[in-house]
């Protein structure tokens, strides 16, 4: 049996990972600064306590620490850790957002053994190719010079540097995650006020994958042993943010017609918001090429799943 060690645990790809792979009779370590992991079937477990095959450890892994021993023993460890960017963009958050994710995946990087036979499966985003217009994107194009491009840089150096060790190192460039939480969790609100619509233009293209697809790729490059290097993780049929916001609606059974200007996204949100208008026409090449297939490729369908389940 595979041990799987997952950083990030208590965030919302990290909680939905943890559960599906949990679910499978899989040995799972989950890491977070949260002192309780937030599954309900594991309440009261606190850090270091063991409940089947699940194991939890409270941790800051922007420090060295005794997490990292269980770092040493995973055989896929899946790097996930990053502060929230849905939060204002203070000088002093933007240090946590980068530093959560390289100091992080520093760290891990320097708890893999050497010579030992595993895998890094480490998370990055499309934000890695900044705003770019009306490009097709895929993952041989190069890093954009805003600050989350330049965050996504820095997070896939760090991880690249487990090859040293002879460690199957695959970065995961994810689209915006739709699921019963994250990124919808922030949307939605508006929606149900009836004061839902696109943002800016609403032209700008907008990536996105549903968090079962993004579990099954997880799945899928853990199985191909010979796969290494960069995957886009979007969706396969492209939409524009104001296509988005037709659906989102759609899916609520509100309307979609009250757009957010782009000036004043920018002044509410500062640079956060400029981020949220920026356009990236994202293809996922590499899993295309190795065969792998959405279930949920029609954003329509992925929309009326999620919200049919929550």
């Amino acid at each position: 049996m595979k041990k799987i060690l997952i950083t990030g645990g208590s965030g919302f790809v990290g909680k939905y990972l943890a559960s599906r792979f949990l679910s499978d009779q899989v040995q799972v370590t989950g890491i977070g600064t949260s002192l309780h992991h937030p599954f309900e079937q594991f309440q009261g477990k606190a850090s270091g306590e063991k409940s089947g095959n699940f194991k939890w450890i409270s941790a800051d892994t922007t420090k060295e620490g005794g997490w990292q021993e269980d770092v040493s023993l995973a055989d896929v460890v899946i790097n996930l850790a990053g502060r929230n960017i849905f939060k204002p963009w203070t000088k002093k958050y933007k240090q946590a957002i980068h530093d959560s994710r390289i100091l992080t995946t520093k760290h891990t990087v320097n708890a893999m053994g050497k010579g030992k036979s595993a895998t890094l499966l480490s998370a990055s985003a499309v934000g890695f190719y900044g705003d770019r217009g009306e490009t097709l994107l895929s993952e041989t194009d190069p890093f954009g010079s805003d600050f989350l491009a330049l965050v996504c840089r820095d997070w896939e150096d760090q991880a690249l540097k487990a090859r040293d060790k002879a460690v199957r190192v695959c970065l995961m460039r994810f689209g915006v995650v739709l699921g019963g939480g994250g990124a919808l969790s922030v949307m939605t609100p508006a929606f149900k006020w009836f004061a839902g619509g696109p943002l800016g233009s609403g032209a700008q293209w907008f990536p996105w994958i549903h968090i079962h697809d993004l579990f099954r790729a997880v799945q899928f490059l853990m199985e191909k042993d010979d796969l290494e290097g960069v995957f886009n993780f979007t969706g396969p049929k492209l939409v524009r943010q104001k296509q988005f916001a037709t659906a989102l609606g759609k899916a609520l059974n509100r309307p979609a017609i009250l757009p957010a200007p782009a000036f004043m996204v920018k002044l509410m949100m500062g640079d956060l918001g400029s981020s949220l208008l920026q356009s990236q026409k994202t293809v996922s090449q590499r899993l295309s090429e190795q065969g792998f297939e959405f279930e949920y490729g029609d954003l329509g369908n992925a929309l009326a799943n999620i919200f049919n389940k929550l």
